[in-house]
């Protein structure tokens, strides 16, 4: 029975790359074990398993390679060129396995582990530094691995699992992802400070149904949201520019290109005028998201747990905007 069990785990000549190395890998660190100490039952003994074990796994080593590792001298061992060979890289597999769970370890710390965060372009200059100030106040040694992206690429990035939570609008219902509302802005008309509505302090969008419009770029949020309330207003938007910052598309509106439909800037920009929409709901809606099922380190689970307890005060009053 010993016998046909060896014989289903030996490699063929034809066996490829992960077939080698899902046989090979259980045994590297019995073979560098007996490498270092040069004899087999010192080595169990520093391993905790039984000396015939390893004596089975060392031959099964052998056979596998198609090389002898070692030459026998009663009850030591010593290596031969082959194993020499071998153990270069073998010691270098096993210190990069042993870098690889430091790191994963370290990352899951919960006192100084690390969060791999996403957010909105409009996010970066005040809302998220807020939040991550407020948060190490509590947390001091938590690291956190930023992306500023828009949110369609922040949602891929997230099922891909290069981030543990972003902030995203709108806020996707999508399967395999669990997102929930933190706060909500309500979208202005920007229009350069000479236009014919620069005076009034309400609008409705229909109003600016003849305009031409500065937005972002297809397959942002924002646009989406344009595209809909234009939409509703009415009319489909001419546009005369697609960017990827709000900041851009207001020095555009101010440079007389056109108007948008904005969220609050985190700090007031001149040569433009921002109008209260009215007539329908021009908002958009801010969520955090996270992949449905994945488990937490403590370190995500805390930043979670207070991005939730943000409901209704994630953003400032400014950018907020007024109701």
């Amino acid at each position: 029975m010993a016998h046909k069990q060896s014989s289903e785990d030996r490699l063929s000549p034809s066996s490829d790359t992960e077939d080698i190395v899902k046989t090979l890998a259980p045994r590297l660190s019995y073979f560098a074990a007996v490498a270092r100490t040069e004899h087999v039952t010192r080595a169990a003994h520093e391993l905790g398993i039984p000396q015939s074990t390893l004596s089975r796994a060392l031959v099964r080593l052998e056979q596998d390679l198609g090389v002898e590792l070692f030459a026998r001298h009663g009850r030591t061992v010593s290596l031969t060129p082959a194993g020499r060979t071998f153990l270069t890289s073998v010691d270098k597999a096993l210190a990069e396995v042993g870098r690889a769970a430091e790191s994963v370890r370290a990352d899951a710390d919960p006192a100084s582990g690390k969060v791999a965060f996403g957010f909105l372009h409009t996010m970066g200059s005040e809302t998220v530094p807020g939040l991550i100030r407020a948060f190490r106040a509590d947390h001091p040694g938590i690291r956190f691995s930023l992306v500023q992206n828009y949110g369609e690429a922040m949602l891929e990035r997230l099922r891909a699992g290069e981030l543990d939570l972003c902030l995203t609008s709108p806020i996707p219902d999508a399967p395999g992802l669990v997102a929930r509302r933190l706060d909500e802005q309500r979208l202005r008309l920007v229009v350069p400070d000479d236009h014919r509505l620069a005076g009034r302090k309400r609008v409705r969008l229909s109003e600016a149904a003849d305009e031409t419009f500065v937005t972002l770029e297809p397959g942002y949020g924002l646009r989406r949201i344009t595209d809909g309330l234009c939409t509703e207003a009415g009319f489909k938007p001419r546009i005369a520019f697609e960017g990827e910052e709000t900041e851009t598309l207001r020095g555009l509106v101010a440079a007389g290109l056109g108007v948008a439909l904005l969220p609050p800037p985190a700090v007031p920009r001149p040569g433009v005028v921002e109008l209260t929409v009215t007539g329908q709901r021009a908002v958009r809606e801010i969520g955090v998201a996270w992949l449905d099922g994945h488990p937490d380190t403590p370190p995500v689970a805390a930043f979670k747990k207070f991005l939730l307890s943000r409901r209704g005060k994630l953003l400032s009053e400014w950018t907020r905007a007024e109701e």
